[in-house]
């Protein structure tokens, strides 16, 4: 249960006084429900009004802070002309400008003859100085309430900075000191303030310097948020180390058939891999790895030797993936092998319904199925299992922590493999798989051939197709991704639609086209032709980025590849170069390249290793719009930055697994306040797997 010293926090922001109904639902929609997610609304830059300069001395495009005496009001003939006010000092004279300002508001607000401090961005206008709208206008008594250095936080439409700042005020006035969380000893050598001195720093800003993330007050507010984040995965992972597993030991008899069925040989990455599998599957503890590779580095014979373990020693297993396109692609690919083994693999997806479903969950209960291939499907309470043992996920969209572990309550001690395909940067990896094992494929199995990268301008168009020509006359198949679907009335990039009608007219009925608002059935069928041969171009979106594999595809032209992230760019072209042909990969750019779109690309053409490539993008782009766009279910972060506070991450997590092993259950001094600190960042789910809580 949350402790009473946070009630506080945890309340709804409507309690907060000034902030109705209709003003709440809109900061909610910008921060959160409650005052704690006020509090974690940082500024983002800093209004400084410190300047106060005569009104001969003040310069146009700034933000004053000014002494004036009200001379005279100017009120309009018609609604369509501003409301003025001359005002003046002893230096000078300048305009108030109001737009539709009312006259018996102003008068009150800025009597004639009266003296008034007013704050605002001058502007010139004609021969003389006006400030429209002032932020602030104020009597001598009243010239301390005028914040000298103000805080500018994100907003959204219909809340204003003032009435956003006077919330956070308002939040960060409920907060208080609270029993430290951190080591002392690091407190100290960091020079960290406390966490309510930090908060407070944080939201007074004296300069636009303190705003920065590496500032004191926000490394440690950092450092708060990414050891609530690991302390809670290092509580999930202790949790499954606690749940005793079956030792599960094959005879290696399946694998050996699949072994010598295989077209190549297993790379040391893979035998490497299987080794630490083999060592999880034979402890008496459940496996939770996560086998990370790079495109085509061979993910799925691995996962499929760790599936044989369990149908070797009379269990069944499961692979999940996220699309129904995928399973069954995993189907095509494993079917093969399966079979070689003695083995029929079963297939469930959302398509199969009626009778053939019935029949299927019959097998899985029975336990005829031992190798079942499918996708959320199977999460499905009707889909019962015999004695299911071993489940892998294709984690191409990233479950979360606790919703992985789905599958794996299908069966009594399930040990549990996730793979994914796309690079992690080691810091998100951290973040997000803190409670897994992990093996990396560095390598990519013989055969596969390297890829050429061009770059070339979009307006190389026609040469472009001409080499497409070409290429497709010596039966080459081509890729060529867009960015849009249907052309837009704000961008110039290429559409699909039209660049498909472009290339249909010059290649007739051998070009295809697919992209994500096509209904399933459509989209595999498009693709399926592609494979077949029936069509030698695909158009599509990104879509394609997972798709079925094509080994004759030997050609990808990207349009606008300066708007993809890097890590879309490497799965993309990760989709050629499968087969025995030579590949090129066509990034075609506009004219004038800003610097990160310039880095961006010249990192696709100097290497294919997607580590390298993962690690660039964080570096480019920041963790929040690689979080946003390109790794959706990772964690995101409210106060910590992985592109700043990276070095702060591997300390985190040193720490959170000193604590647990010192005091497992949290129930010492520190560790009570460590159960604060999980409550604050909302970790409530980790604190319930403890033993006491």
């Amino acid at each position: 249960m949350r402790p009473e010293i946070l009630f506080a926090l945890f309340k709804p922001i409507t309690t907060l006084k000034g902030i109705g109904a209709r003003t709440g639902a809109l900061i909610e929609k910008l921060a959160g429900p409650h005052v704690i997610d006020l509090v974690w609304h940082l500024p983002s830059d800093v209004i400084d009004r410190r300047h106060s300069p005569k009104i001969a001395d003040a310069q146009p495009d700034t933000i004053a802070t000014m002494e004036v005496r009200v001379t005279k009001h100017y009120a309009p003939h018609n609604k369509r002309q501003p409301y003025k006010i001359t005002v003046m000092d002893d230096t000078g004279a300048m305009s108030l400008v109001f737009f539709r300002g009312r006259a018996d508001y102003l008068n009150k607000t800025l009597p004639e003859n009266e003296i008034r401090v007013i704050s605002g961005k001058l502007e010139r206008f004609g021969d003389g100085l006006q400030m429209t709208h002032p932020d602030y206008i104020v009597t001598q008594a009243e010239a301390e309430t005028v914040q000298r250095v103000e805080p500018v936080y994100p907003l959204t439409a219909g809340v204003s900075l003032k009435i956003l700042g006077k919330a956070i005020t308002a939040a960060v006035a409920v907060t208080q000191e609270l029993p430290e969380w951190l080591d002392k000893p690091l407190v100290a050598r960091e020079k960290w303030p406390t966490w309510h001195q930090a908060i407070v720093n944080a939201h007074t800003p004296e300069d636009i310097s303190d705003i920065d993330p590496t500032t004191l007050p926000r490394r440690r507010l950092a450092y708060d948020e990414l050891l609530s984040n690991q302390l809670a995965l290092a509580i999930v992972r202790k949790q499954m180390k606690r749940l005793k597993g079956h030792p599960l030991v094959g005879d290696d008899t399946l694998r050996n058939k699949v072994l010598d069925a295989l077209p190549f040989k297993m790379t040391n990455a893979q035998n490497f891999a299987i080794g630490e599998i083999d060592g999880d599957l034979k402890s008496s503890n459940r496996m939770l790895r996560l086998l990370q590779g790079d495109v085509g580095s061979g993910k799925t014979v691995v996962a499929l030797m760790t599936m044989l373990s369990a149908v070797e020693a009379g269990g069944q297993a499961a692979l999940m993936a996220p699309t129904e396109i995928l399973a069954r692609q995993h189907m095509e690919s494993l079917t093969t092998l399966c079979e070689a083994a003695g083995i029929q693999p079963v297939l469930l997806t959302g398509r199969e319904r009626g009778k053939p479903r019935e029949a299927i969950l019959s097998q899985l209960e029975t336990g005829a199925a031992r190798l079942i291939i499918g996708t959320h499907a199977l999460f499905q309470d009707d889909v019962a299992f015999k004695n299911l043992r071993v489940a892998v996920i294709d984690e191409q969209h990233r479950f979360g922590v606790h919703q992985r572990l789905t599958l794996a309550n299908k069966g009594k001690a399930v040990d549990m493999l996730v793979m994914t395909a796309t690079p992690i940067p080691r810091t998100l990896m951290l973040t997000a798989y803190g409670d897994m094992d992990v093996s990396r494929l560095m390598e990519k199995p013989p055969g596969r051939q390297p890829i050429k990268t061009v770059l070339i301008s979009n307006d190389r168009m026609d040469e472009v197709v001409s080499a497409v020509s070409r290429a497709q006359k010596s039966g080459a198949r081509v890729y060529w991704v867009c960015p849009l679907i249907e052309e837009s009335e704000v961008s110039d990039m290429a559409a699909a639609e039209d660049r498909y009608d472009h290339l249909k007219s010059i290649f007739g009925k051998r070009v295809g086209l697919v992209h994500g608002r096509m209904k399933a059935a459509d989209k595999d069928a498009a693709m399926q032709a592609f494979k077949s041969g029936e069509m030698d171009i695909l158009v599509a979106t990104t879509v394609i980025e997972v798709g079925v594999d094509v080994p004759e595809a030997s050609i990808m032209v990207i349009e606008h590849a300066e708007r993809f992230g890097l890590a879309q760019l490497h799965q993309l072209r990760g989709r050629i170069g499968r087969g025995a042909e030579k590949s090129t990969c066509l990034l075609m750019h506009t004219g004038h390249l800003g610097e990160v779109a310039k880095a961006r690309l010249k990192t696709m053409r100097e290497t294919d290793d997607g580590f390298v490539i993962a690690e660039r993008d964080l570096e480019l782009r920041g963790a929040g719009e690689l979080l946003g766009t390109r790794q959706s279910g990772l964690p995101t972060f409210k106060l910590a930055d992985l592109a700043l506070h990276g070095d702060l991450l591997q300390m985190a997590r040193d720490d959170a697994e000193l604590i647990l092993l010192n005091d497992p259950e949290l129930q010492s001094e520190r560790g009570q306040a460590l159960r604060t600190l999980l409550y604050i960042f909302e970790r409530d789910s980790s604190i319930k797997n403890l033993r006491s809580g």
